[in-house]
């Protein structure tokens, strides 16, 4: 497994009123959402990268308006929405 590290200047953490733990946490959900927006990650690998369970990470998703679901067309989706 990679490890990455990043440095964050003190004063961003005081004027975010971070811990250095939430600013670990908040790194770490912030590449994991990258990874599945723009490079197709599954969703298995981003919850492990953001140190949550897969309904987690999935909720987070929703949290950012970001849909799981990906229709190429309308009558794709369209398609879907009929035989639910």
């Amino acid at each position: 497994m990679c490890q990455v590290a990043i440095n964050i200047p003190d004063e961003v953490l005081f004027d975010t009123k971070m811990s250095r733990e939430e600013a670990n946490r908040f790194a770490k959900r912030a590449v994991a959402l990258g990874y599945y927006t723009q490079s197709g990650v599954s969703i298995g690998y981003c919850a492990q990268i953001a140190g949550m369970t897969e309904e987690e990470f999935i909720k987070y998703l929703g949290q950012n308006h970001i849909s799981i679901f990906q229709y190429e067309d309308k009558e794709e989706f369209l398609e879907e929405l009929e035989n639910a």
